[in-house]
């Protein structure tokens, strides 16, 4: 059924499509209801009387979902009370967002969650007013960071918001109150609130997923000997948006001196060279060699194809072609440790993976998982091979799987998006080779699209035709 005879580097291959006028769409009032009230709905479930959500610059999709906005430079925190009391707890530069947060609620000033050296001066301690909105008479309080504790059982925690926080919530609580990690509420791969989406939240979504896959091969089309990484890296931000991961343009060995950002090194042949550019709904990647044909591949990899490639891009292709809704997390983890061993070609991480507002958000698959594959799940392609002695290899991109009734709600309210999945979808399948159900909706330009020589423009992977 896979096999690598299938795969194959063709010489002259044009590259996808690209939209360079596609628009922010912001999410409308009716889905920012729907999440509310599926946050109340397992706030019910798990008879939790209060969730205490925390949120800084780094850490603020849970507290975003709700509110519409991040506290940027400060902490903050959103406190839900399951009888549809909301209260925002701000600091000195975050109380302006009163007016405009999508969720209204109280707004209590905590001087102490804002910068360093700024009036932290207040007339109410940090428990006394955990203890005015009543968390001192909850029986079960959830607190919401940002990651799920995998692996780790325990009664109460951990819990992965400040220590000041979390003291002040146990001083404030009654004593025999269970206080509990309620991440997975939000991010949980089997019932989190956050992994599925409606047509509104793909549209959202696809402007970032379009938006890093345009960078992507931008920085892929600039790529030549003697360039700069910082002249690459300047096509891995656009629009004025923010990144979502740290943006990658490096040549040669990466991480000398612990940098981690663009230099002005200078790419020579035969470099490997990593590429990595996110913005929220997506994020692509590329590594491969900085060379023109196999003749020019360093000495001891002149294998590189047969060795890494192929087997990669063969993964690619059968996590493209058997994601399916109602499979299991272990079904694909399975897939891909038959057809790309993990003790072959070291992979370590997840084959795959949710994003949303972070690059990272959770995922389904891992092994044993029983979690479903969803409607309206927005998932990361995400294998990273490393083979000892070898240049990296990497496609990564983002794509929706969507049961008939999401399609046709997409097609109905986004018609500009469904032609642009439509023509992906299309570039896949007929100039890529590699079949997809009609479930898979590619949100990136670039999904499926790999040259492994990074200074011929018109070589990269595809396969033979059925």
């Amino acid at each position: 059924m896979l096999n690598l005879d299938r795969i194959y580097l063709n010489t002259n291959l044009p590259e996808p499509k690209t939209y360079n006028e596609v628009c922010p769409v912001l999410l409308s009032d009716q889905t920012m209801e729907e999440r509310y009230q599926k946050v109340i709905a397992e706030m019910k479930e798990r008879k939790l009387d209060y969730l205490v959500i925390y949120a800084d610059k780094e850490h603020s999709g849970n507290f975003e979902y709700l509110t519409g906005f991040i506290p940027r430079f400060e902490e903050a925190l959103l406190i839900l009370k399951q009888d549809l009391k909301v209260y925002y707890l701000l600091g000195n530069e975050n109380l302006k967002m009163r007016q405009y947060t999508r969720l209204p609620g109280h707004v209590i000033h905590v001087p102490s969650f804002s910068l360093p050296n700024q009036s932290m001066e207040s007339e109410i301690a940090l428990d006394s007013i955990f203890e005015r909105q009543g968390l001192n008479q909850a029986n079960r309080i959830g607190l919401v960071g940002w990651k799920l504790f995998t692996g780790i059982e325990a009664k109460e925690g951990p819990f992965d918001i400040p220590y000041y926080i979390v003291e002040a919530l146990k001083r404030s609580a009654r004593p025999d109150a269970n206080l509990v990690n309620a991440n997975d509420l939000f991010i949980g791969p089997g019932k989190g609130v956050r992994i599925t989406n409606n047509a509104n939240e793909i549209a959202h979504y696809e402007y970032g997923a379009n938006l890093s896959s345009n960078c992507i091969l931008n920085a892929l089309n600039a790529i030549e000997v003697d360039k700069a990484e910082i002249e690459i890296g300047k096509y891995l931000t656009a629009d004025g948006q923010v990144n979502t991961v740290v943006p990658i343009a490096a040549t040669g060995e990466r991480f000398q001196q612990a940098n981690l950002y663009p230099t002005a090194k200078k790419i020579q042949r035969g470099d490997a060279f990593s590429l990595t550019t996110g913005f929220k709904g997506g994020l692509s990647s590329r590594t491969g060699l900085v060379v023109s044909n196999e003749t020019e591949l360093p000495q001891g990899q002149k294998d590189y194809l047969g060795r890494v490639v192929y087997p990669y891009y063969n993964a690619v292709v059968a996590w493209l072609e058997n994601l399916r809704i109602n499979k299991t997390g272990k079904e694909i983890y399975q897939l891909i440790e038959t057809v790309f061993p993990k003790e072959q070609y070291g992979w370590s991480l997840n084959p795959g993976h949710l994003t949303a507002d972070e690059e990272w958000m959770s995922s389904p698959i891992y092994p044993g998982s029983d979690n479903k594959i969803k409607s309206g799940m927005i998932f990361q392609i995400d294998i990273i091979p490393a083979v000892p002695g070898y240049t990296g290899v990497s496609a990564e991109d983002c794509i929706a799987i969507a049961d008939e009734a999401l399609r046709v709600r997409i097609q109905e309210e986004y018609p500009g998006l469904w032609k642009r999945i439509l023509e992906r979808r299309e570039y896949i399948t007929q100039t890529l080779n590699i079949s997809l159900s009609d479930e898979i909706l590619p949100l990136s330009n670039t999904v499926g699209y790999l040259r492994p020589f990074l200074l011929n423009k018109s070589s990269a992977m595809c396969c033979n035709k059925s």
